[in-house]
């Protein structure tokens, strides 16, 4: 994998009222361990969310709050081809295999943030729509989409 194959990865945190989104390096694409570990240095009062979009095929959130790490990713046929994909289904421990396309993880991820599951899994099941494209949605409803805007431009 190289890392122009990770369209971003990006930390966003709420502190002190609102919502700060930091690009991360790309390298941390690439491993769903280091992207937990990096999240880990950023404050936040709700847990600290990486958003992974890669080579326009699938996207991940990850959300650590402390030590507790919650993991989605959008298409589980993923896995075996990318190492971060892999690492999340390692993380849910999800076997590797040929399943349709779906989504994976822990879809409540976002739930007590204003995005429920179902809402979710539908921007995922949407195939008119790139990972950059949901994850942007996410953002707009989570509150972010303007902050996440200025540092990707």
């Amino acid at each position: 994998m190289a890392e122009d194959d990770v369209d971003f990865a990006v930390a966003a945190y709420h502190d002190e009222g609102r919502w700060w989104v930091v690009e991360l390096n790309p390298h941390l694409g690439e491993d769903v361990g280091d992207l937990s570990d990096a999240l880990g240095r950023f404050p936040s009062d709700v847990g600290v969310l990486g958003l992974v979009s890669m080579n326009d095929d699938f996207f991940v959130i990850v959300r650590r709050s402390g030590t507790q790490v919650r993991v989605m990713l959008s298409d589980v046929t993923a896995i075996d081809d990318w190492p971060l994909a892999g690492g999340v289904a390692d993380l849910i421990d999800l076997p590797a295999g040929d399943g349709d396309a779906q989504a994976v993880g822990d879809m409540e991820i976002l739930s007590d943030l204003g995005m429920t599951a179902f809402d979710l899994g539908v921007l995922c099941d949407d195939d008119d729509l790139c990972p950059d494209d949901v994850l942007f949605d996410v953002a707009e409803r989570l509150g972010f989409a303007g902050e996440l805007e200025a540092v990707l431009g």
